[in-house]
């Protein structure tokens, strides 16, 4: 059996080498995309979560709302297009992500004219149309990154990787603060925080006009890996390289067994931690945590520890390994849990919610940074967003269909919080256990 042991801590040169990999206007602008994509989470998750919680719906009923999240994991069935359409300005991947960031402002000043009361269809109705604007960005954004990166720079993915989790979480902690801060104000209804949320996107769309377009051939790339057929019409060709090219050349690069094994870890790894989030904002209001609480510990304080942990992880990566920063990020993550159990038994301690925090943030962080590059190393750039959306929608259908249940799991438990969250920590051990039986496979895969 392979033995694998952890080093001491970075030396100093070691260190200022991965730092110099962030050296490089290119991750600004994936930094940019990454508050982009994480922004619109607040929308359908947190903010909603907390309107309709004040509005006194069920903790079941909260949760099944989270099934407008499956869209992120059913993305990659349209994520074809977005690789083989281009929109009539700003190119490829630019183009794509303007149009959606444009539809998000558009969603949110409906959304701002509705109440909970009286327009609950069209409330889920709308944040259903956002989810999707949003999985469509995704696609884009992720293509973008990769695209961005030469094939052969493993470092740089790393790099691109823990900046877009710094920017993701900005966007979903730094920026997701905001709207509960101003719901402790009496002049601020939630409705009226949707306006705001719009006007953000809007500014993050105009600086989406400004973002270099990556210099990819993708027509020279899609003529190495296709092969096709001088008798088919030029449709049937369009829509073999469109639609199946994508996911069969995956496949026959990997081989059935082995590509299949790497889509059922990705599935696997973050399970437990989608429970947990699903119910978070539930929890913390149940316990007793006020809304400030929540703006300045969950999302202000999370984000900061987050973006530190984001960089920290790039580096890690760099230097150790993607299998290394998973492994500790699987174990990091079920401790996590069991402190949310904890507070489930002493109450709202803040002093214990900072702790709790801190560690959830560097677990949350680390396990993105070292999923992003891996699942980015997979791809082949003549279809980079498909692929990478065909993986990631596997990555998030734990926290979206499967999560969605996470309301009928704690009321089946009569409200028992702390068990809720064993079980959550429980959930993690599987995919440890899978990830150690392919740590050989990861490890040629990030092989210069």
């Amino acid at each position: 059996m392979a033995q694998y042991t952890f080093e001491l801590p970075l030396k100093a040169e070691v260190l200022l080498t991965a730092l110099k990999t962030f050296n490089d206007k290119r991750y600004l602008t994936i930094f940019l995309f990454g508050i982009s994509s994480g922004f619109p989470w607040i929308m359908i998750g947190s903010v909603l979560s907390a309107w309709l919680k004040d509005e006194g719906l069920s903790r079941s009923a909260i949760g099944l709302f989270g099934i407008i999240f499956a869209t992120y994991s059913f993305n990659f069935l349209w994520s074809p297009l977005v690789d083989k359409l281009k929109p009539p300005m700003l190119g490829q991947r630019r183009g794509w992500i303007f149009l959606m960031q444009c539809g998000v402002v558009l969603l949110c000043l409906a959304m701002s004219q509705l109440t909970a009361d009286n327009d609950l269809f069209y409330v889920a109705l709308i944040g259903l149309l956002i989810a999707i604007a949003s999985a469509t960005q995704d696609i884009a954004i992720d293509g973008f990154r990769i695209d961005c990166i030469e094939k052969e720079d493993k470092d740089g993915m790393s790099a691109a990787s823990s900046v877009a989790t710094a920017g993701w979480w900005t966007g979903y902690g730094g920026l997701g603060a905001i709207p509960f801060f101003l719901a402790d104000l009496t002049s601020w209804a939630w409705p009226d925080i949707y306006l705001l949320l719009g006007a953000i996107m809007a500014s993050l769309a105009i600086a989406t006009c400004f973002a270099n377009e990556p210099a990819v051939n993708r027509e020279a790339l899609l003529e190495q890996v296709t092969d096709l057929n001088a008798n088919s019409s030029a449709l049937i060709n369009w829509i073999r390289t469109t639609l199946i090219t994508p996911f069969s050349e995956f496949f026959n690069r990997n081989g059935i067994k082995l590509a299949a094994s790497f889509l059922l870890f990705i599935f696997l790894f973050k399970i437990g931690e989608a429970f947990l989030g699903r119910m978070s904002i539930v929890f913390y209001k149940e316990v007793g945590f006020s809304n400030s609480d929540i703006a300045t510990y969950s999302k202000l304080l999370n984000w900061w520890v987050t973006i530190i942990f984001s960089l920290l992880g790039g580096l890690v990566n760099i230097r150790y390994g993607i299998y290394r920063g998973l492994m500790i990020a699987g174990v990091a993550m079920a401790a996590s849990n069991l402190l949310f159990a904890l507070i489930a038994q002493t109450g709202p301690s803040t002093s214990l919610l900072a702790i709790t925090v801190v560690v959830d943030g560097f677990t949350g962080a680390w396990s993105t940074v070292a999923m992003v590059a891996f699942i980015s190393l997979l791809c082949n750039r003549a279809f980079s967003a498909t692929q990478y959306a065909l993986m990631a929608s596997l990555s998030v259908a734990g926290r979206t269909l499967v999560a969605s249940s996470s309301g009928l799991v704690v009321d089946s438990l009569d409200g028992n919080w702390s068990l809720f969250f064993i079980l959550t920590a429980v959930m993690v051990l599987p995919s440890l256990c899978f990830l150690y039986s392919i740590r050989g496979h990861i490890k040629r895969v990030e092989a210069p």
